[in-house]
């Protein structure tokens, strides 16, 4: 019986021996590691982000803000300018295909006058319609290509047809079919002709 009693303390003895040993061990690697932390930390103070924010001084926080109201600024102006670019060249584009849509009104009048009548109120009314015509065209920004007599340029004009002629000059145009508009540099219809040479 006295055997049984000292095995169980024994064993109990070494079971706290085992963990007596084993444990101070772990305690000193984390109490180490607590220590560090606590050192590092009562050094800092600060975390890394409030160190950084605490590194930047007062005037580099003003040169930043100035140089971000600066891009700001700058981009609202392209933003405005490009509005404003998009909305004149819309502006004349639908100008440009208006002016475009009447231009067969202009082509029947010059046939109109083109033909010969013994009616002179007839032809004096018809007259008057196409000088009005031309007013508002011109008022619009619309003028008409100069075409007879010049040269042949296939950014103004559409030859159809073609001519031998030693009177004329080469590539001179000798008649016009329909006369070409511009307005300001763009063309709204390209003159059709007769091309010499």
């Amino acid at each position: 019986m006295s055997e049984d009693k000292k095995t169980p303390e024994s064993q109990q003895e070494t079971e706290i021996k085992e963990e007596a040993g084993t444990e101070p061990e772990k305690t000193e690697e984390t109490t180490a590691g607590k220590k560090e932390d606590k050192k590092a930390s009562k050094k800092d103070g600060k975390p890394d982000a409030e160190k950084k924010e605490a590194q930047s001084s007062p005037a580099e926080e003003l040169k930043g803000a100035n140089d971000r109201y600066l891009r700001l600024l700058a981009e609202y102006d392209n933003y405005r300018k490009r509005s404003q670019k998009e909305k004149d060249s819309l502006y004349a584009d639908v100008k440009s295909d208006t002016v475009a849509k009447f231009l067969p009104v202009y082509d029947n009048l010059v046939r109109a006058l083109a033909q010969s009548t013994e009616d002179e109120a007839y032809r004096k009314g018809v007259e008057m319609i196409m000088t009005q015509f031309n007013t508002t065209l011109e008022k619009l920004g619309a003028t008409r290509i100069e075409s007879l007599g010049q040269k042949f340029d296939p950014s103004l004009h559409n030859a159809v047809m073609h001519v031998e002629d030693e009177e004329k000059g080469e590539n001179e145009i000798v008649e016009v079919f329909q006369e070409g508009f511009l307005m300001g540099e763009k063309v709204i219809r390209f003159a059709m002709v007769k091309v010499a040479n």
